[in-house]
């Protein structure tokens, strides 16, 4: 149980005087929170804004969790995600402050044995590379390490594998979102300050900022009745699913946290690296974090007016209207959440859920900046309720016609297939070894370093076979190119059915050669 001391608010909601709260009121940031919510089926939502260095709304809604009901509230914790690594940005800032390392050493200074896909990429790679998704590799390459599942793959494994990842653009010449990069990147904390990561970010970070709930990874949390559990939908039904816990991916997504606890995180980016009466991180090492690095693309469907996009260290930036936008977004399987800063208004927004509907937190923090910076732009809900809606049908109508064609073929008598022709098993160079087996007729797909990714498989067309996954809300069932080379398979490669599919499955980065046949 917490302390008095360590107990900032009474109750789940800690509002300031009217007198001090912004532009939009309490009873329509409940209006448009419950509205999202019921739109977008998400059972639970923390809001937090924080604007000229005071918290002025921290609250919850909804339920933890649809089977206890238990309710949300400003100190429950969520996971979230990739607006983790802001902090290990942070924390390497704060190596760099203290002489320890520099942005652009070559990361073969800190881990000798790290290599990517040549030589020369090697050589160059930095700290700021690792950070900065420019890698060359493709978006989310290599994931399929750390997700959904990845409790075989070590850190050392994933700096021992990366060199098998094959770009997709030159080196520093296209932004495409990494995660095993931050990973790596957590690896470097380790090494240089002779501290684990998590102990790192929580000495020097989260302690100092009283974050007091918060815990680099589910497994040190000291108290987690408060703790929401993420929820899918499968087949148009809301479902609790099962908690990532992989320690692997703390570096790059590991913290919990809560929309109390969070608040002061943003105080002290909004105060350029400065919480009450110290300077936690320099003003020339947090400038860095918030300075372009790499080019990304607009979007062409956006509510704004935005001149440039770029990723500076651990943080998205924009302009909104003339105004510059600092910002992440964080998504693990049933969790979704959003930080948003605009340093020239000092406003900070909090989005945490319970669902993994990007549009829900979305359709929140826009309308919330829009009230800040005197913007009139259509309903978000309604317009991104319409996106979705597109989106979805433009997916369901590729993977109907691919379940609709496998049905077809299993009525068809005259379209037996010789399972056996494919059985075996196969290898990917990072990925490690899958087997296909073939039990009363029937095919499966297994992987063995990635325990929950099996299925069965079915004929599609030709030698293009796919695979439905046992645990239905990944949402990923895959095609299955098998390769024939002189009458025998001799591999397959893979690829998503559906393009919603969340970019971390990563199936089409890998590529299987055949190493044994089917015990007959």
């Amino acid at each position: 149980m917490a302390t008095p001391k360590s107990i900032k608010y009474f109750c789940s909601l800690f509002l300031v005087s009217a007198a001090t709260f912004a532009q939009l009121p309490e009873a329509k940031v409940d209006e448009l929170v419950l509205r999202t919510m019921k739109t977008f089926d998400v059972p639970g939502i923390a809001v937090g804004i924080i604007k000229d260095g005071k918290v002025v709304l921290a609250k919850g809604y909804g339920v933890t969790n649809i089977n206890t009901q238990q309710k949300t509230d400003a100190n429950t914790l969520f996971g979230i995600a990739s607006n983790t690594k802001a902090f290990t940005t942070a924390a390497l800032g704060m190596l760099v402050d203290e002489g320890k390392l520099k942005w652009d050493d070559k990361v073969i200074r800190h881990i000798p044995e790290f290599r990517m896909y040549n030589d020369y990429v090697t050589a160059e790679f930095t700290i700021r590379d690792l950070l900065t998704h420019r890698s060359g590799l493709g978006l989310g390459a290599g994931d399929l390490m750390i997700w959904p599942d990845g409790h075989n793959f070590t850190p050392e494994d994933i700096i021992r594998n990366i060199r098998y990842l094959k770009p997709v653009s030159g080196f520093r010449t296209q932004y495409d979102y990494d995660n095993l990069l931050y990973v790596i990147a957590g690896e470097v904390v380790h090494r240089v300050s002779g501290m684990s990561w998590n102990d790192f970010v929580e000495q020097r970070i989260i302690k100092p900022l009283h974050m007091d709930y918060t815990a680099t990874s589910w497994v040190r949390l000291k108290d987690t009745s408060n703790t929401i559990v993420p929820h899918v939908p499968v087949n148009g039904k809301l479902q609790v699913i099962p908690r990532y816990k992989n320690q692997i991916f703390d570096a790059a997504a590991g913290i919990y946290s809560s929309v109390n606890d969070l608040s002061n995180w943003v105080i002290m980016q909004l105060q350029n690296g400065k919480f009450e009466d110290k300077q936690l991180l320099s003003e020339k090492q947090h400038k860095e974090m918030w300075t372009p690095q790499t080019i990304m693309p607009l979007r062409n469907f956006q509510p704004y007016k935005s001149l440039f996009k770029a990723y500076g260290l651990g943080w998205q930036l924009t302009d909104i209207n003339g105004k510059l936008q600092v910002s992440h977004t964080g998504g693990l399987d049933g969790i979704v959440t959003q930080v948003i800063l605009f340093p020239e208004i000092q406003l900070g927004i909090i989005v945490l859920t319970n669902q993994q509907s990007g549009a829900a937190f979305t359709a929140i923090s826009n309308t919330i900046k829009d009230s800040y910076l005197g913007i009139s732009n259509p309903d978000h809900v309604a317009a991104l309720s319409a996106d979705r809606k597109l989106k979805e049908e433009d997916a369901d109508s590729i993977t109907a016609e691919v379940w609709a064609t496998v049905a077809k073929n299993l009525k068809d008598k005259k379209n037996n297939v010789d399972f056996v022709k494919y059985a075996g098993k196969y290898h990917d160079n990072w990925f490690g070894d899958v087997e296909i087996t073939v039990k009363k007729g029937r095919m499966f797909f297994a992987s063995k370093r990635s325990p929950r990714l099996s299925g069965e498989v079915f004929r599609y067309k030709g030698d293009n076979f796919v695979v439905k996954w046992n645990v239905r809300s990944f949402g990923a069932d895959s095609h299955i190119f098998f390769r024939p080379e002189n009458g025998k398979i001799s591999g397959f490669t893979m690829k998503a059915i559906s393009p919603l599919t969340d970019f971390s499955y990563d199936f089409h980065d890998l590529d299987f050669t055949r190493v044994a046949e089917a015990v007959k």
